[in-house]
């Protein structure tokens, strides 16, 4: 770790501990195990900027909806760029766009007193167990003055919590882990699966969706947020080439700045073609219409997997069965040994034999029986 990284990180567990001191109230820590009563309103906090960190909580509010009784109002807090993933979601109240940059004004940060006047008898700190998340804790313990605060078991933010969960030991699935903290609330029946709202679109995209309707059609998205986790683009034309050789067209989608790698694919797989341009929500409808997506460990994977589209996802350096969606009609493959282990060699092959083998197992399964 760089050593900026690394003061930074200590000044955010110092900032952690003396804000632990600063809201001590008697009385406010729970034992560990401790159920809790039926909550009137709940805030899920998560002020993470990814697509797929939101993504993740909609378990959570799946959960509280089906699973406690009265039903509780739900808010959800997330980072300003990706409150536009949860708008109109369902399982969501209120979903509540957050600019953590003057979180240092504790109590008086924008946005803070308002939610300290909302009354919330229950707020989850949606974070992870593999590192202290100081702004998810210090911004749940802000929001609820006097709330029930739960949260992963992780030191030192267990000092703002009135309750921590530890992790499940029998599944690394963030998904899964997630909405284990609600485990308290419902004694243990928990929602599983990520969902999305009914998709908005316009009307020229509509027509697009409806050309060539009729054939069989499969989306691959070779992008990704990081460069580093992204399988190279020459896979992803590979397995555009397996799919046209059984008689899907392959469109290819692409995100900011992406649409030249979205080009070399279509270049380097003859009869695929290129998406428009999307917003969330056409790609959303495009992927679930499509009925099969092609991509890499990135956002879009989340969102596929939330409109029930079928999900091959390709890992690279990246946790598989933590970050990864392993149940029908999904399919998880790691090509991390193929592509630091091999120096690529191999790759295409591979990335295009788990896409023809993917695409006709999905035939097979719409046969009638």
């Amino acid at each position: 770790m760089a050593w900026h990284k690394r003061l930074e990180l200590w000044a955010k567990l110092a900032l952690a501990l003396v804000a632990s001191v600063l809201f001590w109230r008697p009385g406010r820590r729970l034992r560990p195990g401790s159920s809790l009563p039926v909550p009137r309103k709940v805030l899920l906090v998560r002020p993470d900027n990814r697509v797929g960190e939101a993504l993740l909580t909609t378990p959570l509010m799946r959960t509280l909806k089906a699973h406690v009784h009265p039903v509780p109002e739900v808010h959800v807090l997330v980072h300003a760029k990706v409150a536009r993933v949860l708008a109109r979601h369902p399982d969501a109240d209120q979903v509540i766009a957050f600019d953590r940059r003057r979180l240092w004004m504790g109590p008086l940060a924008p946005g803070i007193r308002a939610l300290r006047r909302a009354g919330y008898d229950l707020v989850v700190d949606c974070a992870n167990w593999e590192a202290p998340s100081v702004t998810s804790a210090l911004v749940a313990r802000l929001a609820g003055p006097r709330a029930v605060v739960i949260g992963p078991s992780v030191w030192p933010v267990t000092r703002l919590h009135s309750l921590s969960v530890p992790a499940r030991d029998d599944s690394r699935s963030e998904a899964l882990q997630r909405t284990h903290l609600l485990t308290p609330v419902t004694g243990g029946t928990l929602s599983r699966g990520l969902s999305f709202r009914e998709p908005t679109i316009s009307a020229p995209f509509r027509a697009f969706l409806e050309t060539d309707a009729t054939t069989p059609r499969a989306v691959i998205n070779p992008g990704g947020r990081l460069g580093p986790r992204r399988i190279p683009p020459e896979a992803f034309a590979a397995a555009a080439r397996a799919l046209l050789e059984i008689g899907r067209v392959p469109i290819v989608t692409w995100g900011p700045g992406e649409e030249e790698l979205a080009r070399a694919v279509v270049a380097a797989a003859p009869g695929s073609r290129l998406a428009p341009a999307t917003n969330l929500d056409e790609l959303a409808a495009l992927m679930r219409a499509a009925g099969l997506t092609v991509c890499n460990n990135t956002g879009p994977m989340h969102l596929s997997v939330s409109v029930g589209a079928p999900t091959l996802a390709y890992f690279l350096r990246m946790d598989m069965e933590r970050w990864g969606h392993a149940y029908a009609p999904h399919r998880m493959v790691d090509l991390t040994s193929l592509v630091d282990g091999s120096g690529g060699q191999g790759l295409e092959a591979r990335a295009a034999e788990e896409a023809r083998a993917f695409a006709a197992q999905l035939t097979r399964q719409a046969r009638p029986t």
